[in-house]
């Protein structure tokens, strides 16, 4: 059961092509590590998991886009993730049927970003 959306920064918290912002959603057993960036004007988010092996992308915390900014990329690995749907675009995953990053629902409104999806258990 989905519960109510929450706050999870301000919009001026992530520029286009920047630092990604972490936050945690609710997941069963455990809450899981997330981030939001903009890329192109919009706001996504993804649980922060790369597709190939369950580690986080961040190289430094927050750290999520490779050094042009257009493309998300784990420190581990080296793959590849479009920032606009999570599917790997090179890389260990590319070829090997993973499914690519996990999205999370968020929407801007009033100068903030919001959760809308914060049933993962």
């Amino acid at each position: 059961m989905a519960r109510a959306a929450r706050v999870i920064c301000r919009s001026e918290d992530v520029q286009d092509g920047g630092t990604a912002y972490r936050f945690e959603i609710d997941a069963d057993p455990r809450p899981l590590p997330a981030f939001v960036v903009r890329h192109r004007g919009a706001v996504r988010a993804y649980v922060n998991q790369c597709a190939h092996i369950p580690v986080e992308l961040d190289w430094q915390p927050g750290q999520v886009f490779d050094r042009s900014g257009l493309y998300l990329i784990c420190a581990t690995h080296g793959a590849l993730y479009d920032p606009e749907n999570g599917r790997c675009l090179g890389g260990p995953c590319r070829g090997r049927g993973l499914a690519g990053l996990r999205p999370i629902a968020v929407t801007e409104r009033e100068g903030d970003i919001v959760l809308m999806d914060v049933d993962h258990g």
